[in-house]
């Protein structure tokens, strides 16, 4: 009888089993279900609190974790989402009704991207471009990450792979054609900003970096319809706007350029930032070319105290360092053409010259005097060509060689040239075995003592 007994007992146990599996496959799902129910009811608490309570029960069940995560997601916790999700690549199994592989790929490679950890998210959409040969976004997602990573060569197979699924991929072509621009590759670069407007005219990006080729080429009109549409990307809007007024600077625009550039600064907060930098040094060169000196000035020193090294700005306050501590350098530089006129009159005077003749050229005057005395009654008084300029730039030998030539169709023997700016090197080797002086801000500032004295 007790033998009779075990067999019945061991077949009852695998029955009760059997049920018990059957009875949890059944209602497992049913629980899924119901979970999901919930969560499009945004009844996220309720999901959390029973969705633990299955994983407490099967840890291995990726179903109630996802739905965990997402729960977590819809609450704004993106770190306990990346949990669970890092968990179901752990266990490594996915279903077709509730884990599919290909939606739980996408989640966790955008919140790897969300936390910054970009290997990560480049080892998932490698993986989707294995599960979705045909979806574009993978390679394009690729190609960014490789960028990202400073792999641009990368970069570049994978944009260009984009294309190869879908040619029209405006996004593709703009980063395509930004990493051509930044290789100075600039026909390769053009071609694919035009290809990307060609297929998306709001893809502000490829507006922008095709504005800066046109720039850069000389195309400033062009150029500042491509900049004006950039401004329509928030992101972009600043560097658009000092991209104009920039723009409005190289074509001698400064009435435009000013209000501009100064628009741009005062919508950007850091004042470190080479955005910031650039805006305010194209906003002193506005300044400097109008003679508004004592607002270059103030530009160049804010910039120099946030990067002493940034471009010439060191060199500006060096040339300019009289302004702060000479008001006659200040004055010769920054009063209007008439007055300017008398400044070059008076120190002709203090030169112990007479006027003859007086011009006023662009930036520039120009004077023929001859020596007011002569130790010899009888002595022809030779004239003589003086010009002041009162330009930021050093003066050139072509400037010199110019002015020599204007001295054998006036018939002038001897020339001075006056500037505060200085000479080229060339300038003085063509100038040594001539008859022409060139002077500096060193004599200058003595004959304008003389004046005042």
């Amino acid at each position: 009888m007790p033998i009779v007994i075990v067999p019945i007992i061991i077949v009852g146990i695998g029955v009760l089993v059997f049920i018990f599996m059957l009875i949890k496959s059944i209602l497992d799902p049913r629980q899924i279900e119901q979970l999901l129910d919930l969560l499009n009811q945004n009844k996220t608490g309720l999901v959390i609190k029973h969705a633990k309570k299955l994983i407490g029960k099967d840890p291995r069940n990726t179903a109630a974790h996802f739905i965990l995560g997402n729960a977590y997601l819809a609450e704004g916790n993106e770190d306990l989402a990346l949990v669970e999700y890092k968990t179901i690549n752990l266990i490594g199994v996915f279903d077709q009704e509730h884990c599919q592989e290909i939606p739980f790929r996408k989640k966790i490679a955008e919140l790897f991207l969300h936390f910054e950890q970009i290997d990560e998210a480049l080892k998932e959409y490698l993986l989707l471009i294995q599960l979705e040969p045909f979806n574009p976004e993978n390679y394009f997602n690729a190609g960014k990450l490789f960028e990202a990573r400073h792999s641009n060569e990368k970069a570049i197979q994978y944009y260009e792979k984009t294309l190869e699924v879908d040619k029209q991929h405006s996004d593709a072509h703009f980063r395509l054609g930004y990493l051509y621009y930044r290789q100075k590759k600039t026909i390769e670069s053009r071609i694919e900003l035009e290809t990307a407007l060609k297929n998306n005219p709001e893809n502000y990006g490829a507006h922008f970096y095709l504005g800066k080729i046109l720039k850069d080429t000389h195309d400033f009109s062009n150029a500042l319809f491509h900049f004006e549409e950039a401004l329509k990307d928030p992101e972009l809007r600043v560097k658009a706007i000092i991209e104009k007024g920039s723009t409005y600077f190289f074509l001698g625009k400064y009435d435009k350029a000013i209000p501009e550039l100064q628009r741009a600064l005062t919508l950007t907060d850091d004042e470190a930032s080479n955005k910031t930098l650039y805006a305010r040094y194209y906003l002193a060169q506005c300044f400097e070319n109008i003679r508004d000196f004592e607002r270059a000035i103030e530009q160049w020193e804010r910039i120099y105290s946030k990067k002493s090294s940034f471009l010439d700005v060191a060199g500006k306050l060096s040339k300019y360092q009289e302004l702060r501590i000479d008001d006659r350098i200040k004055d010769y530089l920054t009063v209007k053409d008439n007055e300017f006129t008398k400044i070059c009159k008076d120190v002709v005077l203090a030169m112990n010259l007479q006027i003859r003749e007086i011009t006023e050229l662009i930036n520039c005057c120009q004077v023929i005097a001859v020596e007011a005395e002569s130790k010899w009654r009888n002595a022809r008084k030779l004239p003589r060509l003086i010009r002041f300029y009162r330009i930021s730039d050093v003066i050139k030998d072509s400037t010199v060689r110019q002015i020599h030539e204007e001295m054998k169709k006036l018939n002038v023997n001897r020339c001075v040239i006056f500037t505060t700016s200085g000479f080229s090197k060339l300038a003085y080797d063509f100038a040594e075995t001539r008859p022409i002086d060139l002077f500096g801000k060193e004599k200058l500032q003595e004959l304008l003592s003389k004046v005042e004295k």
